[in-house]
Order: C-alpha cells, then structure tokens, then sequence
C-alpha cells in the first residue's frame, strides 16, 4: 500500500506539471494573439515606438558588437585548429562568414539583447503593475496593450536585425584580424574567400532569425511584466521568467527556423 501510493504521488504530481504548462502555454498564446491584434489596430504611437527602437536597438549596439568581434575572432582560432588536421585551412573565411552570419550572430544576438532588454521590459512594466500604473492608463480610456506592448513588439521585431547586421559585420571582421594578423591569411585571399562562399541566403535566414527573436524576446518581457504579481519579489521573479523564457524559446526557434531554411 505504501509503494502504490508513493506512485500515485508521483503520478500526481507529473500531472499537475503537465496542466501547469498547458495553462501557462494558453496564457501565453492569448496574450500573443491580443498582442498581435493590437499590432494593427490604432491608435497608433510613433513617439513611443521611436523611444523603444532606441531603447532596444541603438543602446544594445555595444554588447552586441563586442560579442561578435570575439565570437568571430575565437571561431576563426578554433576552425583553423580543426582544419590544419585535415590540411584544409584555407576554409577559415568561408566557414567563419557562414557561421557568424548564419547561426551565431542570431542566436548570441539573440540572447545578449534577451538578457538586456527583456529583462527590462519586464522590470519596467512589472512596477507599473505593482504600482497600478496600467490600471491608471486604463481609467484614461488608454488601451496597456496598444500604448505598452505593442511599442516595444514592433520596435525589438525591426531593431534585431539591423542589430544582427551589423553583429555581423563585426563578427567577420573580428574573423578577418585573427585571420590576417595571427594565423597568416593575405588580407584580400581572406576577403575574396568570404565574399565568393557567402551566399545571400545565407545573410536573408540570419535577418529573418533576428527578427523572430525580437519578437520572441520582446513578448516574453512584455508578458512576464504585464502578469508579473504584487510586491518587489513579484517583480524581480517576473524579471527572472521573462530571461529564462527568452532565452529558451530563442533556442527552440533556432531549430525550427534552422530547419526551415536548412
């Protein structure tokens, strides 16, 4: 009797696991769906929207770029060291340009802006909860999800990949001075390379990537902020969600969209 009921703990408690997450998935989908209706709906705010690509975009221009100047400067090191095996160094541009374009400079993108700007989001809009802001703009006959969510959905959709463009840009060029300046490549056989491998289907799945993840990342800040509960502890927990949430979902759409395009 001990042992059957120890699993029907067990069992119990698996199912209570798979309905948590079935309930906060339909949570998650209404609000996607409420928030993408307000995408195209107006009242519209250009101010706010402006103030959010700034915020998401242009400020995360140095972690982004500083990311993909070593991401690219320690691929080149490391293909070099696998492909001197084979005697087959001569593939460090392409597979850098390919990789950092491809794969790396969304995904690391990706999570960088994850851990800078959906937290954030959380934060900012979590206290306005806590503090009852949104119930204010309410009063004021001020749709939340049309003057908070929406702003910051388009803006992160839009500034990811430029973003990820220029991660890019500075990804191989990071790839370039390790390749010239310390394993020996000539300066224009390095470009000639990269520029003969690299396709623009390549820099077209990379752009689309970024901006699903700014989608991604955007929404979950929005969602864990908007839902977040009462009082400090509250706020900080939604902050924590909306990261781990990113960042998770940023990898799982990796996949599909590698996928996709593979």
């Amino acid at each position: 009797m001990q042992a059957f009921g120890l699993l029907t703990d067990f069992l119990a408690s698996i199912g209570q696991s798979v309905v948590s997450l079935v309930a906060a998935t339909g949570r998650v989908t209404l609000f996607t769906a409420s928030a993408l209706a307000h995408l195209f709906r107006p009242p519209f705010y250009p101010a706010e929207i402006a103030v959010q690509f700034a915020r998401i975009g242009y400020f995360s221009l140095p972690v982004v770029g500083l990311t993909a100047l070593f991401t690219g400067a320690a691929l080149a090191l490391q293909i070099y060291a696998g492909g001197s095996r084979f005697s087959a160094e001569t593939v460090v541009p392409s597979i850098v340009a390919i990789g950092i374009v491809r794969e790396l400079g969304p995904v690391l993108g990706g999570l960088m802006v994850a851990g800078r700007v959906a937290s954030s989001i959380a934060a900012e809009i979590g206290t306005m909860r806590v503090t009852e802001q949104i119930d204010a703009l309410t009063t004021l006959s001020t749709n939340p999800m049309q003057y908070l969510v929406a702003p910051r959905l388009l803006a992160a959709t839009v500034a990811m990949p430029a973003l990820v463009l220029v991660g890019d840009i500075i990804g191989v060029f990071g790839g370039y001075l390790i390749g010239v300046a310390r394993l020996g490549f000539d300066p224009n056989t390095y470009i000639r390379n990269t520029l003969d491998f690299l396709e623009t289907g390549d820099v077209v799945s990379g752009l689309v990537k970024a901006a699903v993840f700014g989608f991604i990342l955007s929404l979950m800040g929005c969602y864990s902020g908007y839902t977040s509960s009462r009082g400090a502890q509250g706020v900080g927990r939604a902050t924590t969600n909306a990261v781990v949430s990113a960042s998770i979902l940023i990898l799982a759409a990796n996949y599909v969209l590698t996928e996709a395009f593979f």
